[in-house]
């Protein structure tokens, strides 16, 4: 049976058929498998993108406001979870989330374009910004002339080339009568229903009632895709009860208080600082 999102399908290991190559070509598996998970196929960008295109159109919708600032959060939580950033510490004073600044912590490549381009930016920038502050100015929200250097341009554009480099999406033309416009269409079905299955299992199958137990890439997806307004269209193909279930503890997420689940041991306060961003 192929092994579920994040999980390692791990083969049976004799003690005494085991020779010293196989065990070094297991231990290359594993050291392949940790690789993988590091560095995932697809971004968050990328996959909050997915669930909102229409597949035949190959758009998300032009009324949809919200995308723009859920993809620049989409862009800070990665970074965070690529060990990039971090907020500054609290010292003597507790502070708010949202008065926290974000640090860079690693200014190395990540590979991707536009995630490259926004550590650029972080750490080019003093002082500091928080989180909420970094989701405007990415998204070109300021009144500050100055500041305007900071907007990420052509940000869904970018993240459907990158998605056609993958092979899940296509490239066309398509005439809206006064104007043309370059469209991406889905080609690969079955990653998009493994984002949504993803979602759908985060919020169902394997729900827990402990946010810090949830897988963290999971979790960030369905606060991103809800901050998207792209988060119902995960949810098209599920029973009215499954649908009400889902409902009710996506609420229940957005009830939590960020600023207690970023003080919880283990907890990555740049994603909490995300959620609080959007959310508080």
């Amino acid at each position: 049976m192929a092994s579920r999102e994040g999980l390692v399908q791990r083969r049976a290991v004799g003690n005494s058929s085991d020779t010293p190559n196989a065990i070094q070509n297991k231990l290359s598996d594993d050291e392949d498998d940790s690789k993988r998970e590091k560095a995932p196929k697809l971004t968050l960008l990328e996959e909050v993108i997915l669930i909102g295109l229409k597949d035949k159109e190959g758009y998300t919708s032009f009324w949809n406001d919200n995308i723009s600032s859920g993809l620049r959060g989409a862009i800070l939580m990665e970074l965070g979870f690529r060990g990039r950033i971090t907020l500054d510490s609290l010292g003597m004073r507790k502070r708010s989330l949202l008065n926290r600044r974000v640090m860079l912590s690693n200014d190395a490549p990540c590979g991707d374009i536009l995630l490259d381009e926004a550590l650029r930016h972080i750490k080019e920038t003093e002082p500091q910004e928080t989180c909420q502050s970094w989701i405007e100015l990415l998204s070109g929200e300021t009144w500050n002339p100055l500041k305007l250097r900071y907007q990420i341009r052509n940000v869904r554009e970018r993240i459907a080339k990158n998605l056609v480099e993958k092979g899940i999406l296509t490239t066309e033309k398509q005439n809206f009568v006064v104007f043309d416009m370059t469209t991406h269409p889905l080609m690969d079905q079955a990653q998009k229903q493994q984002i949504i299955r993803k979602i759908q299992d985060t919020l169902l199958t394997r729900w827990v009632n402990d946010p810090q137990r949830i897988d963290k890439r999971a979790l960030g997806l369905v606060y991103l895709a809800h901050a998207s307004e792209v988060l119902e269209q995960a949810f098209s193909c599920l029973s009215d009860d499954d649908y009400d279930l889902a409902m009710k503890r996506v609420r229940e997420l957005l009830d939590l208080d960020p600023d207690v689940e970023a003080s919880k041991e283990g907890a990555d306060e740049v994603f909490w600082g995300v959620v609080a961003s959007f959310f508080k």
